[in-house]
């Protein structure tokens, strides 16, 4: 466990399933319960929309805009179930170590953005097809501080969702106004969207995500 604390040279775009085995599926739950859930609901009195859009037997894509580091959490609040995340290489030599380690403890596979590679893509197929984790990106590649901007969306998160057969769920996050450690001082809203078919053609899933978040997102 020590050495999550180090910055690390190992690439992390090839995970392979016994990454999301039982012990980090055991580790994931119990984050979420005792770490995610209460940080969401005390600091943060997280109000969440549209439980019933999806189906709790199923996998998906969840997506979501991208405002700080709390959106992965949030998000796996909505999941209520282990989501592995794609995350830019970068944060696995962040200066903060707690990043760092949560970033690979918490089983994220990595992703050149400039240059992707296919063991990124081997990692997924083999999350969607050995596991039952569902996958989790953000589809404007980074955080967002200077006000929601969804125009110029590139449609990799839906190559993503082709590739691992997972429709798409579109989650707003809305509120958001910066990061606090006093309880009941923020008030969050997760509005969750119906899933979007990755059977759709390209341009209709990025159409239709867009098109969620403009009309969604205060």
């Amino acid at each position: 466990m020590l050495n999550f604390f180090k910055k690390e040279k190992r690439n992390y775009n090839r995970r392979y399933p016994k990454d999301y085995g039982f012990i980090r599926t055991t580790y994931i739950t119990l984050f979420l319960w005792f770490v995610v859930w209460p940080a969401a609901f005390l600091w943060y009195t997280t109000c969440i929309k549209g439980w019933k859009n999806v189906d709790r037997k199923k996998r998906y894509v969840y997506t979501s805009n991208h405002q700080s580091y709390i959106d992965p959490p949030l998000i796996s609040v909505v999941a209520n179930a282990p989501v592995a995340y794609m995350a830019k290489k970068e944060l696995y030599e962040h200066k903060n170590p707690l990043i760092r380690f949560l970033v690979i403890s918490l089983g994220a596979y990595s992703v050149d953005r400039e240059n992707p590679e296919k063991a990124t893509l081997k990692t997924i197929v083999d999350i969607a097809k050995h596991t039952k984790w569902n996958l989790g990106m953000f589809p404007q590649g980074r955080q967002i501080t200077e006000g929601e901007k969804f125009d110029n969306i590139k449609p990799g998160f839906v190559a993503i969702a082709k590739l691992a057969k997972m429709d798409i769920v579109p989650i707003a996050i809305c509120n958001f106004t910066g990061y606090t450690w006093i309880p009941f001082m923020k008030h969050l809203i997760l509005k969750i969207g119906k899933p979007i078919s990755y059977q759709l053609p390209e341009e209709e899933i990025v159409k239709q995500w867009v098109d969620y978040m403009k009309s969604n997102v205060e």
